[in-house]
């Protein structure tokens, strides 16, 4: 019998007992295995065979802030983290097995570098609009308080398009469900930050972003809501479920989790991980699950929260299957949110570890669907000031200091100090203003480290570069070359048979 530690060791890998079978001899990187692995790239690209059927059902992934520099240096520690890794380097995250790649231009109709608002509303309506605005054209001024006004120039979502064909759709995020991304699947505002009544301003008609996801009257509406938020639809005299001296934020008196429950036949609530876990897929046809008053943990937080939490993986698992059961097919969107919240306080650790997560989200999705009749899309809203510099030799730890190769000792800067890896071209880690900390004896992989910043913010920024976009499925080679974030839209509608905005 083995005891509890050899268990857990047992299930990460790390412990070999007698049955295993021998570790396969350790790979060379010889000139001849360079040639080979090239060629057996080429014969695998050779084999690729457009599908050009169309789509049942769309699995949109976005990793919110998940740029480029975010996506290898992802990759490299979860390589490193590999009992058999080559350095890390050649590790790739399951998306990055895409067969279909593409950019995609993020900036917004009112600024270079855009923010979660109008790149996922060019995603989910195919209509590039003004930062801080959801789903309506950029004729809306932002913080429009007239209803009549977004009523004229709202644009429709994909999720609304495919409730009307009967499909099932559903959103998934560790942000609040209210937050941008999930909010421009559903709602129409010109204030991103309208997400309860309790932050309308006074005079105004337009209604709060939790409110529009229960008003949302396209088809049999949202089946599945998954995410954090729980104030945001909580009355402020109602004690939260799980942090019982905290209250709801609506002034309204209205319980919108109480009105999920009459409003929606056989439907569940949820808020924390044995609830979520007890849901029946099979006699489930709503779900509604809010597991933070505002965001979820980030995933190397998770297992310390006290009403406990599902992972990102467990979420879109469950979402699969309740929306699986349309014959129909369904439209889903999952995001990691967090990714863009631990970037913007410059802790890589959570911001990388947030990606791992995705990537084992679109893995799990992967292995539920059928890659005839589903499409899965995995990309980002925007980019992120993070940089991976220096010339640290293969194999370096990616959150450690760089060390070159063949030389003794850390790289040192032009002071003589040495200097990490990953680093922000701004924001809080900004260490300057009496010249650079000497790093040598911190613990720069630690968790809660930030990365070191050139320019002093509060919070770091957004970066305007393009970002990538993996496909699978149906129509996935349609993602080709360079493109505008709203041609996302339209490939996903194209899948589906939709016209655009229609």
């Amino acid at each position: 019998m083995l005891n509890q530690q050899s268990k857990a060791l047992l299930l990460t890998g790390l412990l070999v007992i007698a049955s295993t079978p021998p570790l396969a001899e350790p790979i060379v990187e010889t000139p001849a295995f360079w040639r080979e692995s090239g060629e057996n790239a080429i014969k695998a690209a050779e084999r690729l065979v457009a599908n050009q059927a169309y789509a049942k059902n769309v699995i949109l992934f976005v990793g919110d802030g998940m740029g480029i520099s975010t996506i290898t240096a992802a990759r490299i520690l979860e390589g490193q983290r590999k009992p058999d890794n080559r350095g890390g380097e050649e590790n790739s995250l399951s998306f990055e097995k895409a067969p279909y790649v593409a950019l995609s231009k993020t900036y917004s109709a009112n600024q270079q570098t855009p923010d979660s608002a109008p790149t996922m509303t060019a995603m989910i309506t195919g209509v590039k609009t003004n930062d801080g605005e959801l789903s309506v054209g950029m004729q809306v001024a932002r913080q429009e308080k007239n209803a009549d006004v977004i009523n004229t120039y709202k644009v429709k979502t994909l999720l609304e398009q495919a409730e009307e064909k009967g499909l099932s759709t559903g959103v998934v995020s560790t942000a609040r469900v209210t937050h941008a991304t999930p909010a421009a699947c559903y709602a129409h505002t010109s204030e991103r930050d309208w997400e309860s009544d309790a932050q309308i301003p006074a005079g105004a008609t337009v209604s709060d972003i939790a409110k529009q996801l229960l008003d949302f009257d396209y088809g049999n509406g949202l089946e599945v809501a998954l995410g954090g938020g729980r104030s945001m639809f909580l009355p402020n005299t109602t004690p939260d479920p799980e942090d019982s001296d905290k209250f709801g934020g609506r002034k309204d008196g209205v319980d919108l989790t109480q009105r999920w429950l009459t409003q929606y036949p056989k439907s569940a609530y949820v808020y924390n991980k044995a609830g979520f876990d007890a849901v029946d897929p099979k006699r489930t046809e709503h779900l509604l699950g809010l597991f933070e008053r505002s965001h979820m943990e980030y995933e190397h937080d998770r297992l310390s929260d006290k009403g406990g939490e599902p992972s990102l993986t467990e979420m879109t698992e469950k979402a699969i299957d309740i929306l699986s059961k349309n014959k129909k097919g369904y439209l889903l969107m999952v995001e990691a949110g967090r990714i863009d919240h631990a970037h913007h306080a410059g802790n890589a650790y959570r911001a990388l570890t947030e990606a791992v997560e995705l990537s084992n989200a679109v893995r799990k999705a992967l292995e539920k669907t059928n890659p005839k009749d589903t499409l899965i899309v995995v990309t980002a809203d925007h980019s992120h000031t993070f940089t991976i510099a220096g010339y640290p030799q293969r194999g370096n730890p990616i959150m450690g200091l760089v060390k070159q190769a063949g030389e003794a000792g850390l790289a040192k800067d032009s002071n003589g100090l040495p200097y990490a890896t990953l680093g922000y071209a701004n924001g809080p880690g900004y260490r300057g203003a009496n010249g650079r900390p000497d790093l040598s004896m911190v613990d720069t992989a630690h968790p809660d480290f930030l990365q070191e910043a050139a320019v002093p913010l509060a919070l770091e920024t957004h970066a305007a570069e393009d970002v990538a976009i993996f496909a699978f499925g149906p129509k996935a080679h349609l993602f080709h070359g360079v493109q505008e974030q709203s041609y996302i839209y339209q490939v996903m509608a194209h899948a589906l048979k939709f016209k655009a905005g229609r």
